[in-house]
């Protein structure tokens, strides 16, 4: 359940959400790292679950000495009211039995707040793609019919890519079995997509094909890809293309090796 913060907008009628899939390479979680630290988004509330595994810390988006030891959780919603804009940051894993109560909460909150849509920023394992989605970019898309209605030709001007379906049994030609949906590695995304197509949700999933290592060239591919169709850099006060690295990158493999080793 959502939770908001003292002397906070609770209303989100007409926003877009952006949030996450815990998947590969946490791709989706640092692109989402990038977007709060770069329009200094505040923190309006947070989700109060068990599906997540649960933990706390400082402030990742600290700015000052005195926001620094603020305590934060795994999963807290931030807002820039000038752009109609809110965004889930997920940094815990999601409790591997709790997958389907967790899409649940989240489907939940999406229709109980009215979003104008949602996009969930996920990635996928790169070496278990086949033949056709070697091809081109990295990057796929998809949405549900509900926001394709109100998205196409927005979408067709991008000259994105849809996310292709594989067949259900690879390499096997003499089959009737249609081909399906699969992403590997993408945690939540396929079955939050799922829901909210049966659920008549306006979400779309913007998803990179990646390996477990450095993802931060990834996160920027993926931001950057974001921001050619919601246009989050095109305002006046910020310089085009121009991410904000947060403070809390500066420790995402560790604090290095002690010299007292040596």
């Amino acid at each position: 359940m959502f939770i908001p913060v003292e002397n906070s907008l609770c209303s989100f009628k007409g926003f877009t959400l952006v949030m996450p899939a815990v998947a590969v390479g946490n791709v989706g979680q640092l692109a989402v790292d990038l977007i709060v630290s770069t329009l200094n988004m505040k923190r309006v509330g947070y989700v109060h679950t068990d599906c997540l595994i649960p933990m706390a810390g400082n402030n990742p988006y600290t700015t000052c000495r005195d926001d620094a030891e603020e305590l934060h959780t795994p999963a807290e919603v931030y807002t820039a009211p000038e752009l109609k804009l809110a965004v889930l940051q997920i940094r815990a894993p999601i409790i591997q039995t709790k997958f389907k109560k967790f899409r649940q909460l989240i489907v939940s909150w999406l229709k109980s707040s009215g979003f104008s849509r949602t996009v969930i920023l996920s990635s996928s394992h790169a070496y278990q793609r086949d033949d056709q989605q070697l091809k081109g970019m990295p990057l796929r898309y998809l949405v549900t019919p509900s926001l394709l209605k109100v998205s196409e030709d927005a979408l067709k001007s991008l000259g994105w890519r849809e996310m292709e379906q594989v067949p259900a049994f690879p390499g096997m030609t003499d089959t009737n079995a249609e081909p399906r949906l699969c992403i590997p590695g993408g945690g939540i995304t396929k079955g939050l997509y799922s829901d909210s197509c049966s659920e008549d949700l306006p979400l779309a999933v913007l998803l990179l094909f990646c390996s477990e290592g450095d993802n931060i060239p990834d996160a920027f591919t993926l931001v950057n890809h974001l921001n050619d169709w919601l246009h989050l850099l095109d305002s006046p006060s910020q310089e085009a293309n121009k991410w904000k690295i947060p403070p809390s990158w500066s420790l995402l493999f560790g604090s290095g090796i002690p010299p007292a080793l040596f």
